[in-house]
């Protein structure tokens, strides 16, 4: 691993774990308030945003930053670190151990390096993903930094498929694996990654949901379909406020013909 990289790696993990020893200090203890979209927001989520944010400007003071609580227009700059400070808000206020900090690193507006940081948990995990960027980053995903990959189990009643709350439609008699509702994006998303489901549909996550996660579950086998407009590479200028991207994602490429029926 390059010495860019290990700096990136080690100022996120430094970071995420920082701000997750005071979010759990909070964790169960707040009451959260409701935004304009009908998300909950915490004095919690605010904290973390300033902090990380502040991490970011003081360590890569060159790099645009795009935030669920701050900046929420896309700068157009080469670098940019994508941050959700607190995935999984109504867990956090209602004492459910399931959420998470978020952190990917974009570079002409896509994602390239992801780390997340499950506090109660105490699990994390990070990937590197070059795609179609040149940079020769050091490819693959990790959980608690041992590499992971996606499931080559066929589907069956004896194994799981995440949805969100919003995309309970899917769910059919017929549905050919067990569903579990998690309450996090990220999470949903990575436990593709790491091989314990063989898929997730998330109807309306946002780009800081998504932007850490995309890397780790590609690098570790996963596919992505987005399931509306490509959120990636983002659009210079624009208000990413508003913007969902509905995404199914599966253990592999195979498993796309059993699913997406189950999508019209």
């Amino acid at each position: 691993m390059t010495d860019f990289w290990t700096t990136v790696l080690e100022f996120s993990q430094t970071t995420a774990t920082r701000v997750g020893k005071q979010l759990m200090q909070d964790f169960g203890q707040v009451q959260a308030t409701r935004k304009a979209d009908g998300s909950l927001v915490t004095r919690a989520d605010k904290w973390a945003d300033r902090e990380i944010r502040d991490a970011i400007t003081a360590n890569f003071p060159s790099y645009g930053i795009l935030t669920e609580e701050g900046e929420q227009v896309f700068s157009g700059k080469e670098w940019c670190w994508v941050v959700d400070p607190l995935d999984g808000t109504t867990n956090f206020t209602r004492g459910i151990p399931i959420w998470s900090i978020s952190m990917g690193l974009l570079y002409e507006g896509v994602p390239v390096f992801g780390y997340v940081y499950l506090p109660p948990l105490n699990e994390t995990f990070h990937g590197f993903w070059e795609g179609t960027s040149g940079l020769k980053t050091p490819m693959g995903a990790f959980r608690n930094h041992h590499p992971i990959h996606t499931s080559n189990d066929a589907p069956s009643q004896d194994r799981f498929f995440n949805l969100c709350s919003r995309s309970t439609r899917v769910m059919r008699t017929n549905f050919p694996c067990k569903i579990r509702m998690l309450g996090v994006a990220s999470y949903n998303f990575l436990t593709v990654a790491n091989g314990a489901v063989l898929g997730c549909l998330e109807a309306t996550p946002k780009v800081w949901d998504i932007a850490a996660s995309w890397p780790i579950v590609q690098a570790a086998g996963g596919v992505w379909v987005s399931l509306g407009s490509e959120p990636f590479p983002l659009s210079p200028k624009t208000d990413y406020s508003d913007r969902s991207f509905p995404s199914l994602i599966v253990s592999r490429k195979e498993l796309l013909p059993t699913f997406t029926p189950f999508l019209s």
